[in-house]
């Protein structure tokens, strides 16, 4: 019988190689000096020796950074969601599947969640796909032909599983999204330009694989976060009424309030880009709310809203301001961790800074919307921020974009730390050009003279 697995070690180690042979990013805290020589000119030869000519450096401009201590994290995320990913992904590739099945049920039947309200059970199954999906990426980076078996042999390996366990409703939904990945894999190459036709008909046929696959276990999903978020993003990748997707989206956040992704998700699936209507996002915006009160308060609304922001002028513009504040708000007295805190400042600071920075025709009420959203940033830091996720604001600077490439972690990580130090010392301009530094502590920021 074929085997995958050592295939897809050296295929994995292969990417991991490359990943460590980037060098990393340059030093963050370094500065040059620029000197000033006076310029000579003719003077008459002195009768006694002549005082040393002094020469002055000038001195270069102080940054706030410089001024600022504040713990770093050097996880590479949420250490819970690592752990999972790393679990589901030890499983596959020891092709424990009856073990990683049902790891994967039981996290889904106790609705387990991360501190930030991520599922384990996704997180599990993520991990177990991981290697079959970057493995055909690099494959697509790398300008494989069509035909390659670089691009094949892991899902082969992945329907053969699934053919020896057909009657297993989680490694068949772990087999549809591993299509499903792919499937976004060729509709957004690493190219910087749209998807040719022909990978627009190859991301078709890996939808559509998907879709024959989940159709059978549809009416499990009913009591299942899992296989409801697989049927979610078949939707999201396929192209339904807003309707459905709403109805759809509606029932899987209800299974699992607390996991915000999903609001995300279906706030950007009901922008007119997606088919959608701006009547249809502020209607899902505080249907959301309303249905989520008791987890999030009014954060429902803010979740919904929360990408679309950043992505669409008019969504900015109609967006309630109040509301959306005041969910900010309740998400954060629901889910205070420093994984979400950082997630949310560096929202404020970094993705709608940017947003505004590119919308060149932004309109006077969705700029106005922004700078206030992006004010939040100040009592985040000031009342909640103890340390510095690097990750987290790296990915703010890409709009949270899911696709993104990241062909150096080391750097991608470096210019998050960059980013972030910059903003939050930012935040403290005053306090530091007056001369005190700012020391980040469990009981917030503590001034001191410098």
């Amino acid at each position: 019988m074929f085997n995958p697995s050592r295939q897809a070690r050296e295929m994995f180690s292969r990417i991991s190689g490359l990943l460590s042979a980037t060098a990393p990013g340059g030093q963050l805290r370094s500065a040059s000096k620029a000197c000033a020589v006076p310029v000579a000119v003719p003077v008459p030869v002195p009768t006694t020796q002549p005082k040393p000519v002094e020469q002055t450096v000038a001195s270069p401009a102080p940054r706030l950074e410089d001024s600022l201590s504040i713990p770093i994290c050097d996880a590479d995320g949420d250490p819970e969601a690592v752990a999972a990913q790393d679990q589901g992904q030890f499983l596959a590739r020891q092709e424990l599947w009856a073990e990683l099945s049902a790891e994967i049920r039981a996290a889904d039947k106790a609705r387990t969640v991360t501190s930030s309200g991520l599922p384990i059970a996704e997180l599990i199954a993520f991990g177990a796909r991981a290697d079959v999906v970057h493995a055909t990426e690099h494959a697509l980076a790398e300008g494989k032909d069509a035909g390659s078996r670089a691009l094949i042999r892991g899902l082969m390996a992945f329907e053969a599983l699934r053919a020896e366990h057909r009657r297993d409703p989680y490694l068949t939904a772990l087999v549809a999204l591993a299509h499903i990945d792919i499937g976004w894999a060729w509709r957004r190459p690493d190219t910087g330009q749209a998807a040719t036709p022909p990978n627009q008909r190859r991301c078709a046929a890996h939808f559509n694989r998907a879709a024959a696959l989940l159709h059978p276990i549809a009416e499990l999903s009913a009591d299942s976060p899992f296989l409801t978020a697989a049927q979610c993003a078949l939707l999201a990748g396929q192209g339904h009424a807003p309707e459905d997707v709403a109805d759809e989206f509606g029932a899987l956040i209800a299974l699992l309030p607390r996991n915000h992704r999903p609001m995300r998700s279906l706030g950007t699936l009901m922008l007119p880009r997606s088919a959608g209507s701006y009547a249809a996002l502020e209607l899902e915006a505080r249907r959301t709310a309303a249905n989520t009160a008791e987890t999030w308060g009014a954060g429902g609304y803010t979740w919904v809203y929360f990408d679309t922001l950043a992505l669409d002028d008019q969504a900015c513009a109609r967006v309630d301001t109040r509301v959306f504040l005041a969910g900010l708000r309740d998400i954060v007295a629901a889910a205070p961790s420093q994984e979400m805190i950082n997630l949310l400042t560096a929202y404020c600071c970094v993705t709608l800074r940017r947003a505004e920075d590119t919308q060149s025709e932004a309109s006077h009420q969705a700029a106005a919307n922004r700078q206030r959203i992006a004010s939040a940033a100040d009592w985040l830091i000031r009342d909640h921020l103890q340390e510095l996720h690097p990750m987290v604001w790296a990915h703010a600077a890409e709009g949270f974009d899911n696709s993104a490439r990241v062909r150096s972690v080391s750097r991608f990580a470096a210019r998050g730390e960059a980013d972030g130090l910059a903003a939050i010392a930012g935040h403290f301009r005053e306090e530091i050009t007056a001369g005190q530094t700012v020391t980040f502590t469990a009981e917030g920021p503590r001034f001191t003279r410098a």
